[in-house]
């Protein structure tokens, strides 16, 4: 616009194109530095002790514990967040500690019986231990997503 508030229109029959970049061009200018992540993913994983997260006793441990399911709620203890700690010692000793819900639950008599015979009974654990605590408290808080998710609680 000029200064009068008139418009000016200006008519062209034809724009020269911009360059187009081509990659043999800047090769001769740009210098590929060495990408971090080549070593990173070339590396293999390293050989985690079988108690360790992610080692196969200890993985085998939790799957274990994910078969226990709750009698009153339909979520697995695991996820409900009854599960405090796994530790799993190099000569097959493994400890649990967990909580339950309420100590006036219905199953806080046969509930630890039944986590020390299904880890005992996982390949790899000579001996299983389950220590029952009350604190800290067991809260909702504590439920996986997946847990909320099937309880209707997200």
């Amino acid at each position: 616009m000029n200064e009068a508030g008139k418009i000016e229109v200006e008519e062209v029959s034809a724009v020269t194109p911009p360059p187009k970049a081509r990659v043999e061009d800047v090769r001769e200018t740009f210098e590929r530095k060495r990408d971090y992540l080549d070593g990173f993913l070339s590396q293999k994983p390293a050989n985690l002790p079988a108690g360790e997260p992610g080692g196969a006793t200890y993985d085998a441990i939790i799957d274990a514990l994910k078969e226990i399911y709750d009698p009153e709620i339909p979520v697995n203890i695991y996820d409900l967040g009854l599960i405090y700690n796994v530790e799993v010692t190099n000569d097959g000793h493994a400890v649990v500690t967990m909580t339950l819900t309420t100590p006036h639950c219905p199953v806080a008599e046969s509930m630890p019986g039944e986590v020390e015979l299904r880890v005992g009974a996982v390949p790899g654990v000579g001996h299983a231990e389950v220590n029952l605590v009350w604190d800290p408290p067991w809260d909702p808080q504590k439920m996986s997503d997946e847990a909320r998710l099937e309880l209707g609680m997200l």
